[in-house]
C-alpha cells in the first residue's frame, strides 16, 4: 500500500474513531490506545504501535478482533494487524533489513490447523498428503500441488502443514506467500530495488519450506516464471518441501512456462472438489462447535437443509451459518433453531442464490472478487496494488460492455470514483485485450461465470 506518512496518520485516526465508539469505555481506550500510530504498513502487514509495553498484550488477548474489524472497515483490507511497543518496531525494521517485503508477510494463520479441517471423501487424499509431508517435509511428495476451485479448503491444508511444521520443529523456515506477492518483488528486484541480498539468494538461504498460493497468477510473466524455475530448482535440489495451490490441475494452466508444468506434475498433484452432503454437515457442526455453541440446539433437519442449500464451498456454507446466527442472537432471540427460524433467517441468501443468474453490478463486482480471491469491498475501495487495480478495471470493463452502464455510474458503484477515472480503467482492458493472451483468457472465462 504506497501512502504517505499523512494519509497512513489520517487513516489510523480513522480507525481509532470506530474503535472509541465500540469499546464505549473512554477508560480502557485511553489506557491501551490512545497515543498508538501505524509504524508500517508492507503487504498486508500492519504494525501498530503501542503507548507502553503492557498494552501489546492486553490487545492481542481482548481487542485484536475489534481493531481488526475497525481496519477492514475503514481500508477494505483484512490487514494481518501487529501491536508493538516502540523498541520492538525497530528491531522489526532491522530484521527485515535486506529481505523481500513479502518476509514480512510470511506469517501463518494459527487457524489453519489439521485438527480444524473437516475430512471428508472429496478432500480425504488431499488431507492425508498434507499430513504427511507436515511429519516429514522433503522427503515425500516434492512438490505437493493441491488445486481445486475457490473455497474448497486448499489454503487450510498448506497452512496448516506450515503451522504443523513450526509446532514440530520452531526453527524451520517457513515462507506462506502468494504468487502475486512473487510477481510485485520480483518486479522490484528487477527494477534495480536489491538490498543485501538477490531474490535467488533470499530463497537458497532463508527459505525450508516454501508455500506458494495461486501459482495460477504467474501465467503469462515470463521473466517472473523464469526466475521462479531457478527458485523452485534450488529448493528441490536442496530437498526443501515445497506446496503449492493452484485453480486448475497443472496440465490445463495454458500459458504456464512448459518446464514448470513438467516438475510441478513429477511431484504429486492432487485435486480438492466440492464437499458432499455429510461432509458438508460435518463441516457445519464443526464451526457450530468451534464458536462454543451446542450442536444440540440446531434440529437435526436445519443441519440438512443448510448442507443441501449451501454446499458450493465451505465460505457459502460458513456465510449462511452467520446469517442464521446473527438472526438468531438478533432479530429473533431462540436458543433452540427450528426450521421455520432457519428459513427466515436465510431467505435473502436463498433469493441471492436464485438471482444469481441475472447480471448486474453487484454480480460482476462479486464474481471478479472470488476469481482474483479478492473482496468485493477491495475491488471498490480505495487500496491500489497491482493485483487489486487489475480487478477493479476488468469489472468496471465487464459493468461496461455487459451492461451498457454510463461511466458516471460505474463511477459511482466503484467506491465514489468520477467517470474518467472509470473510462481510462475501461479503456487500459479494452487496449490489453488487443494484445494480452492472458485478459483475453480472463474475460472469457469471466463472461462464461457469469453466464
Amino acid at each position: 500500500m504506497n501512502s504517505t506518512v499523512s494519509e497512513i496518520a489520517q487513516l489510523w485516526d480513522r480507525v481509532l474513531v470506530k474503535i472509541k465508539d465500540r469499546l464505549r469505555d473512554q477508560k480502557v481506550y485511553d489506557a491501551f490506545f490512545d497515543g498508538t500510530y501505524i509504524d508500517s504498513l508492507d503487504g498486508s502487514t500492519m504494525i501498530v504501535v503501542t503507548n507502553s509495553s503492557l498494552a501489546p498484550i492486553i490487545i492481542e488477548q481482548k481487542y485484536k478482533e475489534l481493531a481488526t474489524s475497525c481496519v477492514e472497515e475503514v481500508t477494505g483490507t483484512n490487514f494481518q494487524i501487529r501491536f508493538v511497543e516502540k523498541s520492538e518496531a525497530k528491531k522489526i525494521h532491522e530484521d527485515k533489513k535486506g529481505k523481500p517485503r513479502f518476509f514480512a508477510d510470511s506469517h501463518l494463520d494459527s487457524k489453519f490447523t489439521f485438527d480444524a479441517f473437516v475430512v471428508g471423501d472429496p478432500n480425504r487424499e488431499a488431507y492425508q498428503a498434507s499430513l504427511m509431508i507436515a511429519n516429514s517435509p522433503g522427503k515425500l511428495f516434492n512438490p505437493l500441488l493441491l488445486y481445486s476451485e475457490s473455497g474448497l479448503g486448499k489454503t487450510h491444508l498448506m497452512q496448516a502443514i506450515g503451522n504443523a511444521i513450526h509446532a514440530d520443529s520452531p526453527t524451520s523456515k517457513v515462507l506462506y506467500i502468494a504468487a502475486a506477492d512473487f510477481i510485485d518483488e520480483y518486479i522490484r528486484f528487477a527494477q534495480g530495488y536489491k538490498e543485501e541480498e538477490s531474490l535467488k539468494e533470499f530463497f537458497k538461504n532463508e527459505v525450508d519450506v516454501l508455500l506458494i498460493d495461486d501459482i495460477q497468477f504467474l501465467i503469462g510473466k515470463k521473466k517472473t516464471m523464469e526466475m521462479f524455475f531457478v527458485v523452485f530448482a534450488d529448493l528441490i535440489k536442496a530437498g526443501k518441501q515445497i506446496v503449492i495451490t493452484s485453480d486448475q490441475a497443472p496440465n490445463l494452466l495454458e500459458g504456464l512456462d512448459e518446464r514448470l508444468k513438467s516438475r510441478f506434475q513429477a511431484g504429486l498433484v492432487l485435486s480438492i472438489k466440492r464437499p458432499d452432503l455429510e461432509t458438508s454437515k460435518a463441516i457445519l457442526r464443526n464451526k457450530i462447535a468451534a464458536g462454543g455453541l451446542d450442536v444440540h440446539d440446531f434440529d437435526d433437519d436445519v443441519i440438512a437443509f443448510l448442507a443441501s442449500r449451501f454446499s458450493n464451498n465451505v465460505r457459502e456454507l460458513e456465510g449462511a451459518l452467520t446469517r442464521l446466527l446473527f438472526y438468531t442472537i438478533n432479530m429473533h432471540p431462540t436458543k433452540h433453531i427450528t426450521m421455520p427460524v432457519a428459513t427466515e433467517a436465510i431467505r435473502g441468501l436463498i433469493s441471492a442464490q436464485e438471482d444469481r443468474t441475472k447480471v448486474t453490478e453487484t454480480r460482476i463486482i462479486a464474481v471478479v472478487a472470488d476469481y482474483y480471491n479478492l473482496t468485493p469491498s477491495q475491488i471498490t475501495g480505495k487500496i491500489r496494488t497491482s493485483q487489486i487495480a487489475l480487478a477493479r478495471h476488468i469489472a468496471m470493463y465487464l459493468v461496461k460492455s455487459l451492461l451498457d452502464t454510463p461511466f458516471t455510474k460505474i463511477g459511482q458503484v466503484f467506491g465514489g470514483r468520477d467517470h474518467a477515472t472509470a473510462m481510462k480503467g475501461v479503456e487500459k482492458v479494452e487496449k490489453s485485450l488487443k494484445t494480452d493472451a492472458d485478459m483475453q483468457k480472463a474475460i472469457s472465462e469471466l463472461k462464461a461465470k457469469l453466464s
